[in-house]
């Protein structure tokens, strides 16, 4: 049986963030952690390119066009949701969740998300940097191992 599995360079690979500025306590915490993780694996700061947009619903299609644009090798969206005392906040999780899952489907580029959704602000807190790490981050290793695994299938 042989095993496909990927790697963790970042090196030579280029990648697109879209970013929300709703919330930008977390998000700019996200976006540090994405970038943080990027360099770490060997990126260059010239193969990261981001692009704010106003909130999480206007993520997805920023993430379209970077995706479709043929220069990323991956993109990763970041955005912080938090519950109030409607719905509102899952409806918008739910709709960009499946959003880029469908975007990173039809296009072939990973789309990787770093959409905190939480409860109450010390649960973004938690997700944004703290002990339950920084979803940014973990955003920019899924995209760094999924450019790798699907270079390995296409080769």
């Amino acid at each position: 049986m042989k095993e496909i599995s990927g790697n963790l360079s970042a090196a030579g690979r280029k990648f697109g963030i879209a970013v929300s500025r709703f919330n930008s306590f977390f998000t700019e915490q996200l976006l540090q952690g994405a970038e943080d993780c990027l360099l770490r694996h060997g990126a260059s700061p010239d193969d990261i390119v981001f692009v704010r947009v106003p909130g999480a619903a206007e993520l997805p299609l920023a993430v379209q066009k970077l995706a479709r644009s043929g220069r990323f090798d991956a993109v990763m969206a970041l955005g912080c949701v938090i519950q109030g005392s409607t719905p509102h906040a899952d409806l918008i999780e739910q709709q960009v969740s499946r959003a880029i899952t469908q975007i990173s489907l039809d296009t072939g580029v990973p789309v990787t998300g770093g959409l905190v959704a939480a409860n109450n602000i010390e649960q973004a807190v938690e997700r944004a940097g703290t002990k339950m790490g920084n979803k940014g981050w973990d955003a920019a290793m899924a995209a760094i191992e999924m450019v790798s695994v699907l270079a390995s299938l296409e080769g």
